[in-house]
């Protein structure tokens, strides 16, 4: 495989697996903040419109950000029925027409259609419409953000795939059928 190609691939990896840290300390957090913004609710009869917005941008956080990470592990969701019955490369080459036929398209689609959507919050300075409430844009960046990362991360997945099947890159192939 080609040192280019090797290096896009560490680097994705690289980047999939810190955003995916960063998605599991936003977990915490807004276990934390959700905790507390209880308390102060019904215990203290004091809240805030920003503690309950900032709970929603760490969960959109959460998803938009572990996203690649969840490829990247192989443990995005497939098709159990035909995917486990398969041996040899099969596996590999229902894999390459998933991510070339329907993640690639429809990741960049979505990148592209949410980009304006963010530019337009940030440009505007949008504000929550509730008293007390966050500006916007963060919470839209993470859209064409995350759906950015997976086409990438797709890109990276590809490019392993089609390395293994020529005999140039190491890859687990085993799949383990989720416990129904």
């Amino acid at each position: 495989m080609p040192p280019l190609l090797k290096k896009f691939i560490q680097i994705v990896d690289w980047l999939s697996r810190a955003l995916g840290k960063l998605a599991a300390w936003a977990v915490l957090l807004a276990a934390l903040i959700s905790a507390g913004n209880a308390f102060m609710r019904y215990g203290l009869d004091l809240s805030s419109n920003a503690w309950l917005e900032i709970q929603w941008y760490l969960f959109a956080a959460t998803v938009m950000l572990a996203a690649p990470t969840v490829l990247r592990l192989n443990e995005h969701v497939r098709v159990d029925i035909v995917y486990g019955k398969l041996k040899g490369n099969g596996p590999v080459y229902v894999d390459l027409f998933g991510l070339l036929v329907f993640l690639l398209p429809v990741m960049g689609l979505l990148t592209w259609l949410t980009w304006p959507f963010f530019w337009k919050m940030f440009e505007s300075g949008e504000m929550s419409g509730n008293i007390g409430g966050l500006i916007r844009w963060p919470a839209a960046l993470l859209m064409p953000l995350g759906f950015g990362l997976v086409f990438l991360q797709g890109v990276a997945e590809i490019v392993k795939r089609i390395g293994y099947l020529r005999g140039v890159w190491q890859m687990d192939t085993h799949y383990e059928k989720p416990l129904q």
